[in-house]
């Protein structure tokens, strides 16, 4: 999350057939679809059941991984499942909610406050799906691009929603933690849990949840994405995410202002078929 731009502040559009100026956040239908509507709840909700209706199917057939990095002898290794934390587990709607009121663009002082708040609320199903889980004998991962330093206010925030975490491992692995140095890539986080365990189902809102490469080139995403047709909805389980995320940071090269974010992104609209 850490690595996402947003672009400009807000966006002045002329009205059609009038001369006044719109005042309008280039989050603000995002924000308001995720915090509002019936589809997203609805598929959030049926995403996490089906996840749950697969564990057993999982658990039965050793010769199950979801991990791409998972090798060797892997299938006697005890079960677990990864989970992204951010739009996957914890819902953010808030935080965004008040950039869109703001007037402005995500900033890391900005996060780091919503963060330390330890206060945001659990995605629908995500918190029954982890009970069914563990009732089943099935360690949690929460593999998240949040900073090393969160790490307290994130289990905080976990515990408060009724996840409460083991004391005798790690099961939340973030970004930067020692000794791992753990990047911006999950590949490596995600090699770590499937050599210790058997990895039977990954959640996640983002590509980067699942594979690497994920900053690639629209085109060489979707690529990637069709060529593991068969793990989605079957080993793999995708949250929309239509705020942020690797496929923002795929459209435009890093370093550009506001305003040249913004004119990569339009330039990208289609217009005709």
């Amino acid at each position: 999350m850490l690595k996402r731009f947003h672009s400009v502040l807000f966006v002045l559009v002329v009205c059609a057939g009038c001369s006044e100026f719109r005042d309008s956040h280039e989050l603000l239908h995002s924000v308001l679809w995720m915090q509002t509507s019936a589809e997203y709840h609805t598929i959030t909700t049926v995403t996490y059941q089906r996840a749950a209706e697969t564990l057993d199917l999982a658990l039965r057939d050793k010769t199950w991984t979801a991990a791409l990095e998972q090798a060797g002898h892997f299938q006697d290794l005890p079960p677990a499942v990864i989970l992204d934390l951010d739009e996957t587990v914890l819902d953010n709607g808030p935080f965004e909610g008040r950039l869109v009121k703001d007037r402005t663009t995500f900033n890391v002082s900005k996060w780091d406050q919503w963060i330390r708040e330890a206060n945001a609320q659990a995605l629908p199903g995500a918190v029954e799906f982890i009970t069914e889980a563990r009732s089943k004998g099935i360690t949690v991962f929460f593999v998240a691009n949040r900073q090393a330093r969160h790490e307290s206010w994130t289990r905080k925030n976990l515990e408060q929603l009724g996840i409460p975490l083991p004391a005798a491992i790690d099961t939340v692995l973030l970004q930067g933690e020692e000794p791992h140095h753990w990047g911006l890539d999950k590949s490596s986080r995600r090699r770590y849990v499937a050599d210790r365990y058997r990895v039977l189902l990954i959640i996640g809102d983002d590509l980067g949840d699942f594979l690497p490469g994920a900053r690639d080139v629209p085109d060489n995403r979707l690529r990637q994405a069709q060529q593991q047709r068969n793990r989605w909805g079957v080993s793999w389980f995708l949250l929309p995410n239509p705020i942020y995320g690797s496929w923002e940071a795929s459209l435009y090269p890093d370093g550009l202002s506001d305003a040249d974010i913004l004119k990569a992104k339009r330039n990208l609209v289609r217009e005709m078929p």
